[in-house]
């Protein structure tokens, strides 16, 4: 199961395209993908032939995990990420395919994998010296249980028969119930001294919190970056109780998540936009003749790409007692797909041209509602533009996505009374502009309020005086 987006941790087989024994060439498409914030094609890494299916149509496995072989000049290829090769009975000649034994049934390896931790046996014994594939997938195990495995000192071999993963693999809820069942042994073996001042501790007494190794946080905040738990509330006669989908669960542990760990700060400016209003009418029938559709955004979306090369701290992250300056200029642009919402992103938006930004735009926008992104097209933004100001909204404070620093929300652009400079004799005068309330969210940490406001103002100078070459 291949990784299809950075937050994304599993995925379901919509459909095989392909049936075992049929040939395969490189690059085909040979089955569809479906996650929660995406639909793709997946296709083969190489030609051969498909000899085994390991996931049925409508399962839904974790990332990594192998979902079929191809045969390919008489070795195996695993369709998944970083597979050892099937066992040698898989591997068997034609001549010889028929000592082959079946693959187990989609009804037996949903029971298998839905079995606890005590009914699933000892693993298979090896085979020719070679691990069998249920021993194999219960050694295997995502790359965030092997670091935690490697911070905390702990051998995932020793865990063998504790995973409740597909194919009894270790998870992180399986270590962390490891580690908590360890916690709690030493603690009964040696029970911690009883203060002699209970129940009188102010804030003068010293709190030592355990930090996890090589981490450098206390083990109570890694708990508390890292599980979101929502709490439940009493249900009243006549209410509707209706279980979140998979995209609203995700998106409430993201927020959630993004919320405690970056410093969340916002500041507004207003900007005029005569002058892009001026622009549109005047290219637009040009634009039209091109199939070109410029919006309001695009013009955003290529002054912001502009302004975050003069202040980098914006398109950088916050990694440990790091900052990382990103090279690129990725611009994620939110797309509301009512209901849900997905985050697809113009890479190198600064190499663009206005035209070029919106075409993008356009088409990203378009493909996100049919589903039809690819994964890459929603990974790496270094900065984010949310739009609610599209459905009327005067300005918002929106939530910076984690692994960025900044996001931009952008107010509705309305007519308003204004006092302007009369261009001649300089006087105040009253005139009627179109005008728009910007809010900036930045993560505190690595961005001062002063950064924020001269990137905001130095944004409101490129709309108002937008080059009619752009």
């Amino acid at each position: 199961m291949p990784q299809m987006g950075e937050s994304i941790a599993e995925g379901t087989v919509s459909k095989w395209l392909k049936k075992v024994g049929e040939p395969v060439d490189r690059d085909e498409p040979i089955l569809e993908i479906s996650t929660d914030k995406v639909d793709a094609e997946i296709p083969a890494p190489k030609a051969g032939v498909l000899s085994q299916i390991l996931v049925a149509e409508g399962e839904t496995v974790e990332v990594g995990t192998v979902i079929a072989y191809i045969e390919s000049n008489g070795s195996a290829i695993a369709l998944g990420a970083a597979a050892e090769p099937p066992p040698p009975q898989d591997l068997a000649p034609p001549a010889a395919a028929e000592r082959r034994e079946p693959a187990p049934p989609p009804e037996a390896r949903v029971a298998r994998d839905t079995a606890g931790p005590g009914d699933r046996g000892a693993p298979e014994p090896e085979r020719d010296g070679r691990p069998t594939t249920e021993a194999r997938a219960r050694r295997r195990s995502t790359p965030l249980v092997r670091r935690m495995a490697r911070e905390h000192g702990i051998d995932l071999s020793a865990l063998e028969g504790e995973g409740t993963g597909q194919g009894g693999r270790v998870t992180k809820d399986d270590l962390l119930r490891h580690l908590e069942s360890a916690r709690d042994r030493a603690t009964a073996v040696t029970p911690a001294p009883v203060p002699s001042r209970e129940l009188q501790v102010t804030r003068e007494d010293p709190v030592e919190i355990a930090p996890i190794p090589g981490s450098g946080l206390p083990e109570v905040w890694r708990t508390f970056y890292e599980q979101v738990e929502h709490p439940e509330f009493p249900v009243r006669e006549g209410d509707r109780v209706e279980p979140m989908d998979k995209v609203r669960r995700l998106t409430a542990e993201h927020m959630v998540l993004a919320k405690r760990v970056a410093s969340h700060v916002h500041s507004f400016i207003e900007i005029d936009f005569s002058r892009v209003d001026q622009l549109r009418r005047e290219k637009r029938e040009r634009w039209t003749e091109q199939g070109l559709r410029v919006s309001f955004t695009a013009f955003v979306a290529w002054a912001v790409s502009r302004a975050l090369r003069e202040f980098p701290v914006l398109n950088a992250v916050a990694s440990g007692n790091n900052v990382i300056y990103r090279a690129n200029v990725n611009l994620g642009i939110a797309v509301d797909l009512d209901p849900g919402l997905i985050v697809p992103v113009i890479r190198d938006a600064d190499d663009l041209s206005l035209a070029g930004i919106a075409k993008r735009i356009v088409d990203l926008a378009r493909r996100a509602r049919d589903r039809r992104l690819e994964p890459h097209e929603i990974q790496g933004a270094t900065f984010t533009i949310t739009n609610p100001g599209v459905l009327g909204t005067l300005v918002g404070m929106p939530i910076i996505p984690k692994g960025t620093s900044g996001i931009l929300g952008t107010g509705s652009i309305e007519r308003r009374v204004v006092v302007v400079a009369d261009p001649g004799t300089g006087a105040d005068t009253v005139g009627v502009r179109k005008r728009a309330i910007f809010a900036l969210g930045y993560d505190h940490r690595i961005v001062d309020g002063a950064d924020a406001a001269r990137f905001l103002a130095h944004l409101r100078e490129r709309l108002e005086e937008f080059p009619g070459d752009a």
